[in-house]
Parts: C-alpha cells; structure tokens; sequence
C-alpha cells in the first residue's frame, strides 16, 4: 500500500483553490502515516471547520468534520473511548487559535495522545478572508483594510508553554522536512503539534502583494528560519528579524501522557 491508497478518488476534484498549499500538507501528512503502517480501520482524522478541516473528507478512514474550533474537544472523547485507535487532527489558525483556543491550550496541557497538524495560512480563508489570530502586523485582510495592528500568536511557542511533548515548524515548501515532523509526531506519545505554514493565493496572498502563487511560496522559503540558526544568533547576542519565523524540530520530551480509559 502507498500512500494513495489512503485517498477517496471518488471525492475528486477537491474544492481547494488553485495554488493552495493544504493539498501538500495532506500529502505529507498521508506520507507519513502511511509509514506507521497503520490500518485504515484503526484510524481517525478529525477537522473543525475551515479550508484545512475539509481534509477528512478525502481520506479512506472514518472521520468526524465537527464544529468551529471543537476539533481537538472530539478528538480527545475518541481517543478516551477508544485508547486503541490512531487519532489526527486537522485544523487552521483560526479554528485552532480564535474560537478553539481555549481548547488548544488544554489538550496540550493534557497531553493526550494526538498528533495535530495546523495549516496556517494566516487568515480565514474560507469565510472571507478575515484576519486570525495568526495574522501578521500590517498585513491586509476583509477585517484589517489598514493593516493587521495586533501582534500574532506565535502557536508553537503557546503548545511548548502549554505543555506538548512534540512541537515543530515547516511550511508547504519544505516538503520532505514537513513529512518527517508529521512522522515524528506520530511516533511521540503523548500530544504532538505540527504547524506548517502555507500559502493561500485567494484570500491572503491578493490582498497581500503576492501576485503569483511561487511569490508566496518563496517568501515562506525567504522567512524561515532554522532553528540552529536561530540558537546561533542568540548565543552570539544578535536579534533575530522581526519577519522571520523559526522551522525546525522546537520541542521532543517525555511528560507523561495523560491516561485513557481501559
């Protein structure tokens, strides 16, 4: 079996945008499942609502495509009803960080045994194009004409301080990078976040001056910024640009996972 295998064929098309990066996150994130050899019967994906949530849907697995920012709330009730089954979460900024932040913080707190993967495009990409918790300082969305003046989450620096045992960065440019973290994830007990970082052509990247999908693509490339380079600036007492963000592998330990019922 590859990782095709774990497609619906029968659901294609999709209704992504052209130029949308979750089709890559997906593929990564089947790459690597796949790699566990996990039986599609003994394995649940689960969404909130949003572009990324709408990756359930196409995938040969049973799924549950649950309420706005509730995702993480129903993943948790199947992995306490059933310890057994492999539990993966999709979700976006906006239903991880807006309205499913209070969830968020929790199950990192918890440390239940989910692998969760954000796809962070920095807006509300299906409902018009709003600005998330997640957007950057000046830039454009439906919600701020003049330019973001709120300063974003930094979401895997908020599941570290919350608790999870395994947090990493990637973007939808760093394919191979972003497999192997989803890969890691999955092989660390206890709750795992893998944010990747993506573009969205539609609702960002117009507004944005980014006026060809590669544009977007390679500023994500541009901006990233590994996490030993990162350390290297710090121990040298240079500070890092306030646009660059840091990949990389941010956290792996061993706290103890929360129980399950028998």
């Amino acid at each position: 079996m590859t990782f095709e295998d774990w497609f619906r064929k029968d659901r294609l098309p999709h209704i992504f945008c052209a130029g949308c990066g979750n089709g890559t996150i997906i593929n990564c994130t089947l790459a690597a499942v796949d790699q566990m050899g996990w039986k599609k019967e003994e394995t649940v994906f689960v969404s909130g609502i949003g572009c990324s949530s709408r990756a359930p849907g196409y995938i040969m697995t049973d799924s549950l495509h649950t309420t706005h920012g509730r995702a993480l709330a129903f993943a948790t009730g199947v992995k306490m009803a059933n310890k057994n089954l492999h539990v993966v979460v999709f979700t976006g900024d906006g239903d991880l960080a807006a309205i499913g932040g209070n969830h968020f913080i929790h199950a990192c707190r918890r440390n239940i045994d989910l692998t969760v993967v954000c796809m962070n495009n920095q807006i509300y990409g299906m409902t018009g194009g709003q600005g998330s918790p997640t957007t950057p300082l000046k830039c454009l969305s439906t919600t701020t004409p003049y330019g973001c003046a709120e300063p974003p989450f930094d979401l895997c620096e908020l599941a570290i301080a919350a608790g999870a045992n395994y947090v990493s960065r990637w973007t939808s440019y760093h394919v191979k990078e972003l497999e192997k973290a989803v890969l890691a994830g999955l092989q660390t007990p206890g709750f795992s976040f893998i944010e990747a970082m993506t573009q969205c052509p539609t609702a960002f990247g117009r507004r944005n001056k980014f006026r060809q999908v590669i544009d977007h693509v390679e500023y994500l490339k541009a901006h990233s910024l590994l996490k030993a380079k990162r350390d290297r600036l710090f121990e040298e007492g240079k500070e890092i640009p306030p646009d660059m963000f840091v990949v990389g592998e941010l956290m792996r330990r061993n706290r103890p996972a929360m129980g399950v019922l028998p």
